[in-house]
C-alpha cells in the first residue's frame, strides 16, 4: 500500500484534476473508500473474535496445578537377559537381590485424593517395579504401593501414606466435552526435568494408535516427551481431561503429536481398581469383524457400520440371548455402534451381570436382543475358538463347479479333496479349490483350501447349494455375496464382488 501511495503522489496534477472531474472516477473513489472501511471493520471483528485465552497467561493456572503433579521413579530388578523376579535370583544363587542390577524408570503422575494419597499414572511407568517412589513438587518423597493396574488402557493407581497430611489434588474433567481446538496444558517430568508445563490445543479426538483394544486417544500438540507418561492433560478450567501416554516420533523427541487417555475412560478404570483391586469389564461372548462397504451391500444395509458377529461362543451371554453368526450389532445399550472398536469399548464399560438391550441387523430387519453380560476377566479368551467338527465317513458328491462370476472353483468337502488341500473334512460346507489371481476374491484374501460354510447367511452343504445361493443373489441385483469362510480354526466373513 505504501508503494501505491508513493506512485500516486508523483502523478501530474492535471491528471489528478481530470480524474476528480470525471464522475466515473468519483464513483470508483467512493467504492474504494467503502471497501477500505469494510476491510477495517472486518479486521476489527476478527481481532475481537480471537479467543481470549490467546492473550492470557497460563501462569495463574500453572501455579495452581503444579503442586498436585508428581514425579514417579520406579526400580526394576534386572539381569543381563532382562527383568527377573527377586525370588528367581535367590533360588538360583545369583546373589542377594538387594545387590542385583536395577533399571530405573522415570514418569509422571497426579494426585486425585490428597487425603487418601491416591496417585494416578501409566501402567507402563510402574510395570514390574520392585519399588515405586512418588516425589512432590517440594521434593518430598514417598514410597508408594500399587493398588492395581490395567495394561489394556495403560492406567495404574498408586497409594502413598500421607501420615495425616492433606496433599494438593486435582479434579477430573469431562473429556467428552473437550473439543478439537480447545487449549490444553500438559504438566509432567519430561526427561527427568520435573515440574515442566507445556501448552497446546486438542488436535484430534478418538485416535486409534493400535496400542490396545480400547484405544480412544485425545491427540494434542502440547509438547510431550519421555517422562511425561502418566502426567495429566488439563483443560483451562484446571480439570484433568487426559493422561499423557504416548507420542508419535521418529527421533524420540516431541514433534507435536502426543496422545492422552480420555478422562472419561480412565475414571471408570480407576473407580473399579479402587473398589475391587482390578477391572470388571463386560463380556458379550462373540467374535466380531468390521462391516465393509461390500459386506453392508451384501446384507442389504444402507451404509457400512456396526460390528459383524463372526462366531457366537458356546454358553456365553450372546448365545443365551439368541445371537447368531452373521448378525450385525448396530446398537448396544442405546448407543449406535460405529465399528468394532466402539463395540469393544461399549461392552467393556457396561456393568456386568446386568441385562442390556442390543439391536442387530438380521435378514434385512432389526432384531432386539437382551443379553446379560458376563465378566471378561473371568473368561479364558484363548480357549474361545470355534471347534471344527470331525470328518464324515465315506465321500459325498464328486463334481467340481466353476463360478466365473466370483472367480473361484469349488468342490465338495469329501475326504479326497480335504486330503489334497490339507484340511479336515468337516462334513459341512464347500471347499474352494481354485481362485483367479485377478478376481475380487483373491484381492480379499480368499485362497484354495478355504471352506465356505454360508452364502448370504444361508448354510451350504454342497456345491449345488452354493451355486443356487450365488444365482439367487445375482437375480436379486446384488453386487456381491457374503461368504462365511472357515480357515483352520478361524471363521470369518468376506464379501466378494461379482465380476461384471
Amino acid at each position: 500500500m505504501t508503494h501505491l501511495r508513493d506512485a500516486r503522489a508523483y502523478r501530474p496534477r492535471t491528471t489528478a484534476q481530470s480524474r476528480a472531474a470525471d464522475p466515473r472516477s468519483q464513483t470508483r473513489m467512493v467504492q474504494l473508500v467503502a471497501v477500505a472501511v469494510g476491510a477495517s471493520f472486518l479486521a476489527a471483528l476478527l481481532i475481537a473474535a480471537r479467543p481470549a485465552a490467546a492473550h492470557e497467561s497460563f501462569a495463574d493456572l500453572a501455579e495452581q496445578l503444579l503442586p498436585a503433579v508428581v514425579n514417579i521413579s520406579s526400580e526394576t530388578v534386572t539381569s543381563a537377559q532382562g527383568v527377573l523376579p527377586e525370588d528367581f535370583l535367590e533360588r538360583f544363587g545369583h546373589g542377594n537381590p538387594e545387590n542385583a542390577p536395577r533399571a530405573q524408570s522415570l514418569g509422571s503422575g497426579f494426585i486425585i485424593d490428597g487425603e487418601a494419597g491416591i496417585v494416578i499414572t501409566n501402567n507402563h511407568v510402574i510395570e514390574d517395579a520392585s519399588e515405586i517412589k512418588v516425589i512432590l513438587q517440594d521434593d518430598t518423597e514417598y514410597t508408594a504401593e500399587l493398588v492395581g493396574s490395567d495394561p489394556s488402557t495403560d492406567v495404574a493407581v498408586l497409594r502413598i501414606d500421607t501420615e495425616g497430611d492433606i496433599l494438593p489434588e486435582v479434579p477430573w474433567g469431562d473429556s467428552d466435552a473437550a473439543r478439537v481446538g480447545d487449549w490444553v496444558l500438559a504438566i509432567g517430568n519430561p526427561l527427568g526435568l520435573g515440574g515442566t508445563v507445556t501448552a497446546g490445543i486438542i488436535s484430534a479426538r478418538g485416535r486409534n494408535i493400535d496400542s490396545g483394544p480400547y484405544d480412544d486417544y485425545i491427540q494434542t500438540d502440547a509438547s510431550i516427551n519421555r517422562g511425561n507418561s502418566g502426567g495429566p492433560l488439563f483443560n483451562t478450567e484446571g480439570q484433568v481431561i487426559g493422561i499423557n501416554t504416548a507420542i508419535f516420533s521418529q527421533s524420540g523427541g516431541s514433534i507435536g503429536i502426543g496422545f492422552s487417555i480420555p478422562s472419561n475412560q480412565a475414571i471408570g478404570v480407576v473407580d473399579q481398581i479402587l473398589e475391587y483391586g482390578s477391572t470388571r469389564r463386560g463380556w458379550l461372548g462373540v467374535s466380531i469383524q468390521e462391516v465393509t462397504d461390500d459386506i453392508a451391500d451384501s446384507l442389504g444395509m444402507d451404509r457400512a457400520y456396526g460390528a459383524l458377529v463372526s462366531a457366537v461362543h458356546e454358553d456365553g451371554p450372546a448365545e443365551s440371548a439368541g445371537f447368531e453368526s452373521g448378525d450385525v450389532i448396530i446398537e448396544f445399550n442405546n448407543n449406535e455402534v460405529a465399528d468394532t472398536r466402539e463395540l469393544l469399548r461399549l461392552v467393556a464399560a457396561a456393568p456386568i451381570e446386568q441385562t442390556v438391550p442390543v439391536i442387530v441387523w438380521r435378514n434385512g430387519e432389526e432384531v432386539t436382543l437382551n443379553p446379560t453380560l458376563g465378566q471378561r476377566e473371568k473368561i479364558d479368551l484363548a480357549s474361545l475358538r470355534p471347534i471344527q467338527e470331525g470328518a464324515p465317513e465315506g465321500e459325498a458328491e464328486t463334481q467340481i463347479a466353476r463360478l466365473d462370476t466370483l472367480g473361484i472353483e469349488i468342490a465338495p468337502l469329501n475326504q479326497s479333496e480335504a486330503d489334497k488341500f490339507g484340511v479336515e473334512a468337516a462334513g459341512e460346507g464347500v471347499l474352494i479349490s481354485s481362485v483367479d489371481s485377478a478376481s475380487d476374491a483373491a484381492e480379499k484374501g480368499i485362497q484354495p483350501g478355504d471352506i465356505v460354510l454360508e452364502v448370504n447367511q444361508n448354510e451350504v452343504a454342497s456345491v449345488g447349494d452354493m451355486e443356487r445361493e450365488v444365482q439367487t443373489a445375482l437375480e436379486a441385483g446384488r453386487s456381491s455375496v457374503l461368504l462365511k469362510i472357515q480357515r483352520g480354526d478361524r471363521r470369518i466373513f468376506v464379501a466378494v464382488r461379482f465380476a461384471r
